[in-house]
């Protein structure tokens, strides 16, 4: 069976995008899926000097080795002023120098949530246009809006929401 690493680009220990995860990783079927923290995966800012000087931080070792082992991705990133957050950002920067593109142009699908009703459509937008270039395998994307009212005890209630991530998902698992 294929295998699905699902993350958020949060680190945020209330993060929502880690409970979209979780909600999308639950309509997985025909798929296992690892659901990875990146919380779990501290490192300092990426340099050249401080690659240079130190070298890759275990963690970020640790993390590659995940996306290694992934036959594809689920990720789920807020939106910070318009971009991804630092974390992501950072985690994508160390994986980046480690050889090959970041996501080994595997199949990818982007989420984004946030408790406004634009869902981080900015950061979307940046991530299907710029992850391609570090071997995302983009199947597509979806922004879901305003989290508060549309997610209940852990679950999606918004139906239109919930069949276009369902449809991202089949269709992940499919180019598996």
């Amino acid at each position: 069976m294929k295998n699905i690493v699902a993350f958020s680009g949060s680190n945020s220990s209330k993060s929502i995008n880690q409970q979209l995860i979780h909600i999308a990783a639950k309509m997985v079927v025909g798929a296992n899926v690892e659901i990875v923290n990146i919380r779990d995966y501290p490192a300092v800012v990426y340099g050249q000097d401080e690659e240079a000087k130190n070298g890759f931080p275990a963690s970020m070792l640790a993390f590659h080795k995940i996306m290694q082992m992934a036959d594809g991705f689920i990720i789920s990133s807020p939106e910070h002023n318009g971009f991804m957050p630092t974390a992501f950002k950072n985690t994508i920067d160390w994986i980046s120098r480690m050889g090959g593109k970041t996501f080994n142009d595997k199949p990818t699908v982007f989420l984004s949530t946030s408790p406004g009703p634009r869902g981080g459509a900015a950061v979307m937008t940046q991530l299907l246009n710029v992850m391609p270039y570090q071997g995302a395998k983009v199947i597509g994307g979806h922004s879901v809006g305003s989290f508060n009212d549309k997610v209940k005890d852990g679950q999606l209630i918004d139906l239109d929401d919930k069949g276009k991530i369902e449809n991202l998902v089949n269709q992940l698992v499919t180019a598996l």
